[in-house]
């Protein structure tokens, strides 16, 4: 799972993604040295420092753990990406934990979450809102509940153009002057890799305050 910690832009953009390694790794092999490419159309998915827990108090203005109504948190995220067509559609599933402090009666809480999809860290592209609903038994502590999030990549945006992918690839023999050099240290071929990288975050959708709260504690 990867984090993030640009959600506070995020959140200032209107927000508040394991997946495939996005750069190539050097290797030595009896041919001389070269790249060897790992990384997919697939759009890594993760959930962004500081949005994976949310805790709702009795009371607006207290934050002290006598007021603690419900703590949850988001677990076990895995992903799916079928890349055969000209859009590559990846789905995200999860768990939502919860605790409250209250176990009088029965009780139904509905936390909401994003997911949304960026492009080369920084551009979101898309983003959506859904809810989760916890159901909590008379007299149980504990509930939990499964989401689930979805979205498309444009397979042409998420691709490296060849001229990149020849750069990153070629094999380098031991005698050669670039032999040592990391070709992502060309910004050429750095900017690329940004470009055609994609993410898909999921979270819980927080208020200020809220994301205030995970970020302190």
């Amino acid at each position: 799972m990867i984090t993030r910690n640009r959600l506070l832009t995020a959140v200032g953009l209107g927000l508040a993604l394991a997946g495939c390694k996005t750069s190539g790794e050097l290797v030595v092999d009896g041919g001389g040295a070269g790249i060897t490419a790992v990384r997919t159309t697939c759009p890594a998915v993760g959930i962004p420092d500081y949005t994976g827990d949310i805790t709702l108090f009795r009371s607006p203005t207290s934050r002290t753990l006598a007021d603690l109504d419900v703590a949850a948190s988001m677990t076990d995220l895995t992903s799916t990406c079928n890349e055969t067509g000209d859009r590559v559609y990846t789905e995200a599933t999860f768990n939502v934990v919860a605790r409250r402090s209250d176990v009088t009666g029965a009780r139904s809480v509905e936390l909401p979450y994003f997911s949304t999809v960026l492009r080369g860290g920084s551009a979101v592209i898309s983003k959506r809102l859904g809810t989760v609903t916890l159901t909590f038994a008379d007299g149980e502590e504990r509930a939990m509940a499964s989401g689930k999030a979805a979205a498309y990549v444009n397979r042409a945006d998420a691709t490296l153009p060849e001229d990149i992918r020849e750069k990153i690839t070629r094999k380098r023999e031991a005698g050669d002057p670039d032999a040592a050099v990391d070709p992502l240290a060309d910004p050429e071929v750095r900017a690329a890799v940004q470009r055609a990288t994609f993410e898909m975050l999921v979270g819980f959708q927080l208020t200020q305050d809220q994301l205030r709260y995970n970020a302190t504690r």
